[in-house]
């Protein structure tokens, strides 16, 4: 018997399983291998344990240290213009625990996060990928407009103890906060989870606000044993993405940033977690929204007090210290996104402290009225629909799920749309699941024209360049977007283990 998707019957499932003494018994250790056994990839992580490994607690990792900043790819052509390095993905040892235990990690570089490319619009990129990873992987050049052959694909998957050379020249008018990740097809969760992700920016040759110190926040999590490995996923992890129980800023535990001196900073922020959504709350702060994923907004938008990131999410933020002073928590407050089976309830989290005491907000000058030209893309040409659902089923007495696009899972061999280059698509983003999906499409960025709930039409709040749109349960999204390259591209969910689950199509331009 299978189950199609709804709020009723994908909870009446997951209540009618947890009643099963075994099932129970497992969703309550956080371990579900019994019934688990034929998910495969989709569990990612090399399957879950047929135990319940316990887990560390949170006072295993030190807090309080400075914040670090993000190390920096060094650039090692001689040529005006252009950009040349390496990243090495393998296996390393760090040392995350307080009392010295050692955690097997991935990581590019030997770094976490990977380290920061730094380049300016217009520029030649070439990366030597070394991929000294037992698995195939890639490197994706998130939300950067790069050839379909650039852009690290599921097809282009690199073997194990291969390397690959990636090139690409940036168009003007592309600055913007980005980052880089594995994308080979059933690899992709387990690869990010173990730490591969590093960041990209792209400058702009006439920044508005370059005279402003700027700071670089990177959100992560990892959920590690006791012993210091990293877990094996539970049933929570499989179904709702997976979250662990140290959140990381610039890979560190709770710790501690000083605030300029003259009280105002810009903070880029990334959502660099596989299945976390971030409400980020700094009392007595306030924040000005000045660029989303693809570079600055046209406005600023004033007088915001939280920020809500889905994964993959980046945004650019004008920090202003409050007026008392003092030491301050950022915190991540919970987000209420439709997860499911058996877990404690979200609670708010310490992300780090935030240091005012020197800080002197005098004389702060008011932010440009206007930041950049973002024009409207034009009239529709062609329109695309996009359907989020889940099938769960018990076939042969065995648990087994599904997420899927306009009903199918995903299929390497399978062209979902085919789209013209250069003509302007409405793409339509329905949610017939019980969970909030993130929309991620690779090679273009899009605008958000409108949401849509229960026939209530509210449109976009501001215009801005996007390659991240979370959808909620029962929403239609609205986008806009051009494709100005030919090739195979990728749209899907950004939980990566809903997208290594089936929750991912393909749109060829021609």
């Amino acid at each position: 018997m299978q189950l199609q998707t709804t709020k009723t019957t994908r909870r009446a499932f997951v209540g009618a399983l947890s009643v099963l003494p075994w099932v129970g018994t497992a969703l309550a250790q956080g371990s579900m291998t019994g019934m688990m056994n034929n998910m495969g990839g989709m569990a990612g992580m090399g399957g879950m344990s047929s135990a319940a490994a316990a887990l560390a607690g949170l006072d295993r990792i030190g807090t309080g240290a400075s914040l670090a900043s993000l190390v920096k790819l060094t650039n090692t052509s001689q040529e005006a213009g252009v950009f040349r390095a390496t990243l090495r993905a393998a296996p390393v040892s760090v040392g995350l625990m307080k009392d010295g235990t050692k955690t097997d990690v991935w990581a590019y570089n030997a770094t976490l996060p990977g380290p920061l490319i730094e380049v300016m619009e217009g520029d030649t990129v070439e990366i030597e990928f070394i991929n000294d990873l037992p698995q195939p992987s890639t490197i994706h050049w998130h939300g950067l407009p790069v050839p379909s052959d650039q852009d690290g694909n599921p097809h282009d998957a690199v073997v194990a103890g291969g390397r690959r050379l990636y090139r690409f020249t940036l168009p003007l008018d592309c600055a913007g906060t980005y980052w880089y990740h594995p994308h080979p097809h059933g690899f992709t969760a387990e690869q990010v989870s173990r730490g591969l992700a590093g960041l990209f920016i792209v400058r702009a040759k006439n920044d508005p606000l370059a005279s402003i110190p700027e700071r670089h926040v990177v959100f992560s999590d990892i959920k590690l044993n006791s012993d210091g490995r990293i877990a094996d996923n539970d049933m929570n992890d499989v179904m709702n993405g997976r979250e662990g129980q140290f959140v990381l800023v610039n890979a560190q535990f709770q710790p501690v940033m000083s605030f300029d001196a003259r009280g105002r900073e810009r903070w880029r922020i990334w959502n660099a977690n596989s299945a976390r959504y971030l409400r980020l709350n700094l009392p007595g702060a306030v924040f000005t929204l000045v660029g989303t994923d693809g570079g600055l907004l046209q406005s600023p938008v004033t007088g915001m007090t939280e920020l809500l990131l889905a994964p993959a999410e980046r945004v650019e933020v004008i920090v202003d210290a409050p007026a008392n002073g003092g030491i301050v928590s950022l915190v991540t407050e919970p987000v209420e996104r439709g997860k499911m089976g058996a877990f404690a309830p979200d609670q708010a989290i310490t992300l780090m402290k935030v240091d005012f005491t020197n800080a002197r907000p005098k004389g702060l000058v008011a932010l440009p009225a206007r930041l950049r030209r973002i024009d409207d893309l034009g009239p529709v040409k062609a329109q695309k629909r996009v359907v989020f659902s889940e099938s769960m089923s018990m076939a042969g007495g065995m648990h087994s799920m599904k997420f899927l696009v306009n009903g199918k899972s995903f299929d390497m061999k399978r062209v979902d749309f085919v789209s013209n280059i250069n003509e302007v698509e409405m793409w339509e983003i329905v949610n017939k699941s019980d969970m909030d999906h993130p929309f991620h499409i690779h090679g273009t960025q899009f605008q958000v024209i409108e949401s849509e709930v229960d026939g209530k039409v509210t449109k976009g709040p501001y215009r801005a360049w996007r390659d991240m749109a979370n959808v909620k349960s029962g929403e239609i999204v609205r986008l806009k977007m051009v494709q100005s390259q030919k090739g195979l591209r990728m749209f899907h969910c950004h939980i990566l283990e809903h997208e290594n689950a089936g929750m991912m199509g393909q749109v060829k331009v021609v």
